[in-house]
């Protein structure tokens, strides 16, 4: 079934506006519009057609945003509950493809699976649903039938808590939408067990997109026997603790928040890993630069076999970019000089606004200076349950590598 086309309000582009929406990306920002046919409330449906009124999709409109429109579908359907219904069952079955066995994963990645403004994550049996944009936060009833219809959770907890709202005029929201949820939920991720506090813990809990990386990862510490591994930003331990559970001999985690390094130590005892973790809470530049810091005469003494650098984003925006690439040259340079010789680094980017020739270019880059040669053994991206669409460039934001140190 199709929707009238004179029931919605007429979205019309500028010359040379819709070339990118033909390719598939979802957005369509205010400077792109040439004029609406009648006014639109926020929130509403609207179709959009270029400046020779041919026809391109229906999506979300809103005009205190710069995303003026999120387009949804290139058919012009209903955005009623049969379609999100359709939408999220594909979702699912592209995770049941990819990550057959997983018990925590995203369900629904936003512009990923074709539904700009909404992240679903499951674990176990709880989902956690993030509405960033207008029209989606407005069908918030609607979303949680649906899932409740496609997934039958236990419990359906809101984290709208992200500052990226405000630019959708959004206020931050928390809390349970449906079901019961009194305790934390346990996962099972690569042979470990996790506790995840969903309604009290960061974001929406763990870092999913770093799934199979932590796998892929502990299977390289895995092949230098007794291995004494550094985890940097090792939040609740998905790094550490598989390399811990897969031999290596000892793993230090470290991090500034003492929150994330509880809940570590907590998931270490859990699985039985705790004689071979130490935690410390610290700032991880100042860290490395105590470490590194030497005497006239002095040698440093690398202590490390493997080191993983999993730091947040160091920029949000374009502007920031160069400040993040000092920030990220800074801290592999004070890595690589406490790594023995043969040792691995497994380092990581999740900007956006970084790509994964400019980060690996920086990593080179402090390799010179701190004369050291690498050799690249693996190349990491995001777990597939964060699809990657190269019409979207914004889908693709994780990149990172594994070296070894030759000499």
């Amino acid at each position: 079934m199709s929707v009238p086309e004179m029931s919605l309000t007429t979205v019309l582009l500028r010359p040379g506006e819709a070339d990118r929406i033909v390719a598939g990306h979802p957005w369509i920002y205010e400077g792109a519009i040439l004029r609406l046919t009648r006014p639109a409330n926020d929130g509403d449906v609207v179709q959009v057609k270029d400046h020779r009124q041919r026809f391109l999709g229906v999506g979300f409109y809103n005009s205190r945003s710069k995303l003026r429109v999120r387009v949804l579908s290139v058919e012009r359907e209903p955005l009623d509950a049969a379609f999100f219904e359709r939408r999220i069952r594909d979702a699912l079955a592209l995770r049941r493809k990819y990550l057959p066995d997983a018990t925590a994963f995203r369900v629904v990645n936003a512009e990923s699976d074709r539904l700009s403004g909404l992240i679903v994550d499951q674990y176990a049996d709880v989902l956690v649903l993030q509405t960033s944009s207008l029209g989606m936060d407005l069908r918030k009833p609607l979303l949680v039938e649906v899932l409740q219809r496609v997934l039958a959770p236990r419990a359906i907890i809101e984290r709208n808590d992200t500052s990226g709202r405000r630019f959708e005029g959004l206020p931050e929201q928390h809390g349970l939408l449906a079901g019961e949820l009194s305790d934390e939920v346990t996962v099972s991720m690569n042979g470990l067990r996790y506790s995840v506090d969903l309604l009290g813990g960061h974001k929406t809990g763990l870092y999913l997109d770093q799934q199979e990386n932590h796998a892929r990862v502990a299977d390289l510490i895995r092949r230098v026997p007794g291995a004494q591994v550094l985890d940097a930003f090792s939040f609740v331990g998905g790094f550490g603790l598989a390399a811990a559970r897969t031999g290596a001999a000892r793993v230090h985690l470290l991090d500034q928040s003492e929150e994330a390094l509880a809940a570590a130590r907590r998931h270490a005892e859990a699985n039985g890993l705790a004689d071979r973790c130490s935690f410390e809470s610290a700032n991880v530049f100042d860290w490395f630069k105590a470490r590194t810091a030497r005497g006239p005469h002095e040698q440093i003494i690398a202590p490390f076999d493997a080191i993983i650098l999993d730091p947040p984003s160091f920029t949000r925006t374009r502007s920031a970019v160069g400040d993040a690439l000092r920030g990220y040259k800074e801290i592999h340079l004070r890595a690589l000089k406490l790594l023995r010789p043969g040792g691995l680094l497994a380092t990581f980017c999740c900007s956006h606004h970084v790509d994964a020739v400019t980060f690996q270019d920086v990593i080179l880059s402090a390799a010179f200076d701190a004369r050291r040669v690498l050799r690249r053994v693996a190349v990491f991206t995001q777990s597939p349950d964060h699809p990657v669409l190269p019409a979207i460039p914004e889908t693709e934001y994780l990149k990172g590598y594994a070296f070894e140190v030759v000499w």
